[in-house]
């Protein structure tokens, strides 16, 4: 990469290298019209195995396709697997016949040992995979994942190039999903070939879905989805190019999309509420919560009575209405809203839990005063570190001014750095206070409640209690209402003892082109731009 002495706004850069993506006269046809969209801020790595963070996600999303998939309508539905099956063995088996039209994007057949590949790298403890418990309920996968077993041993096994099969150690109510969204094949050639440098980079990278990825080095701040010629339902993909810009800033996105520079593009809370009525503004609630980490391994914030202060502190009804503006919903617990329901009733966790961190500013002084005494200070300064994203710091800033305004003698200091750092600081444990998120990939409760688990690679507050994990170990042993309610049990001990803090339920907005059809968006995912056309 080239580096120049002088500098530009991002936003003139970005209009730059996306300026022959208008509307200009003798533009090319529709069909070879490229798709111009934004990200957030840079992924992590192209490596399924390894993804952690939101902007990877995407990225593999875009680009890698598992046994089952998700239609236009966000609905699970065959992808490399001919159909989808019922397992067999109460639950525990499940076998796959795999498309033999099913191709990565060099031409080679996607094979049951592409997923055997996957699977068990992902599940041996020398690849660190950071969200390897989605294998959990997988054969032998905790002896592997401490060691005591080969990677081999895992329960998963070809029958023969086309015929895989997976052995559970017990049925999972939401296993389709996991299929869906977290069992992604891996292109054997290409792993043995690149080792742990593989997803690095566009380079050392092998796409079986849609879509192929194009140009990205691991570092820069655009790249595109090319159209794979060899994915089975290839015929299906109108637009054959998405160009992705990360764009970080809100008001640049919003003049890159009036310029019609890109075609769908995320704003946030001031363009939201000024443009509220626009026809190009699209808005839906996401399956994320956005919490404020507490970090128990360090001595100035290892404590119970800081975590409720600061909990009891915060206005969260405040902070979705007048801060982010943009659909958001105060959180109520650790469920988020239209995560899971009452296998009974159909009624909605969230709303049967009820609000169980609601603002109480009296108690908040009481419980500051507990940690002030315990620690033997009259005052203190913390650390918070957020995303350098729009969002992250107006949030950061809000909670610097309503806990130093309420918490006497607090003071807040803030770090906002770019989305990769940040994951990196989460799993290093670098940090004081923490505003991050998480997202799920199936509706069920137990993953929100599993971060706080002890030993949850993912847990990176570090807080332990004996409770909760029964609460959650029994809930996880049961199935249908026994295991609802246990759930719901575990959620109330997480929030009465505040193992962390949620915050709010992030709504996404989305300002998508007129000229752009078949981009649908669900609570899980993105749209799926194999799906999107040109009207």
């Amino acid at each position: 990469m080239k580096h120049f002495v002088w500098t530009l706004p991002v936003g003139l850069l970005l209009l730059a290298s996306l300026s022959g993506c208008g509307h200009a006269a003798g533009h090319t046809t529709n069909k070879n019209r490229p798709l111009n969209v934004t990200l957030a801020s840079e992924p992590a790595t192209a490596d399924p195995n390894k993804s952690t963070d939101t902007n990877s996600g995407s990225l593999i999303f875009q680009t890698m396709e598992g046994l089952y998939t998700y239609n236009r309508n966000g609905k699970i539905t065959a992808g490399v697997a001919t159909k989808m099956v019922k397992p067999t063995n109460n639950g525990k088996t499940y076998t796959f016949t795999l498309k033999k039209q099913a191709k990565w994007a060099n031409g080679q057949r996607v094979t049951a040992q592409d997923f055997i590949t996957s699977l068990q790298r992902m599940a041996n403890p020398k690849t660190k995979a950071q969200y390897a418990s989605v294998l959990s309920a997988f054969k032998n996968f905790t002896a592997v994942q401490t060691g005591k077993a080969s990677p081999s041993k895992l329960g998963v096994k070809a029958l023969s190039s086309t015929k895989l099969q997976f052995q559970l150690t017990k049925a999972v109510p939401y296993f389709n999903d996991l299929i869906a969204s977290e069992y992604y094949p891996l292109n054997t050639a290409a792993v043995k070939k690149y080792g742990a440098q593989y997803g690095t980079s566009a380079a050392k990278t092998v796409s079986n879905g849609a879509y192929k990825l194009v140009g990205w080095t691991g570092s820069n701040a655009s790249w595109s989805y090319v159209k794979n010629r060899h994915y089975w339902n290839a015929d299906s993909v109108k637009i054959n190019r998405v160009k992705v810009a990360v764009t970080k800033d809100e008001s640049t996105a919003a003049n890159l999309f009036n310029a019609d520079k890109v075609q769908e593009t995320t704003v946030t809370g001031n363009y939201v509420r000024a443009n509220r009525n626009s026809k190009n503004l699209h808005t839906h609630l996401t399956g994320r919560l956005q919490y404020l980490y507490i970090n128990s391994k360090k001595t100035a914030t290892n404590s119970t009575n800081l975590r409720q202060a600061i909990s009891d502190a915060i206005n969260r009804s405040q902070l979705t209405k007048s801060v982010l503006q943009d659909g958001s919903k105060a959180a109520l617990s650790a469920v988020p809203t239209g995560d899971q329901k009452n296998p009974q009733t159909g009624q909605d966790m969230a709303a049967q839990v009820g609000n169980l961190l609601p603002q109480d500013k009296q108690q908040a002084k009481t419980y500051w005063q507990k940690y002030l005494k315990e620690t033997g200070q009259t005052k203190a300064t913390l650390n918070l570190l957020t995303d350098d994203t729009d969002d992250d710091k107006k949030v950061g800033t809000y909670l610097q001014s309503e806990l130093e305004k309420t918490l006497p003698g607090l003071t807040i200091t803030t770090t906002a750095i770019p989305h990769a750092q940040h994951v990196a600081r989460d799993f290093a444990g670098n940090f004081e206070l923490n505003l991050t998120g998480w997202s799920t990939s199936w509706l069920d409760a137990a993953d929100f409640l599993s971060l706080a688990a002890k030993g949850n690679s993912v847990n990176f507050t570090n807080w332990s209690d004996t409770t909760f994990n029964q609460l959650l170990t029994k809930a996880n042993s049961q199935t249908g209402l026994a295991r609802y309610n246990g759930l719901m049990a575990a959620d109330k001990r997480l929030m009465a003892v505040k193992g962390y803090i949620p915050l709010y339920q992030p709504s996404e907005a989305k300002l998508i082109s007129n000229q752009v059809g078949g981009l649908t968006y669900t609570l899980l995912h993105e749209a799926k731009y194999q799906y999107a056309y040109w009207k």
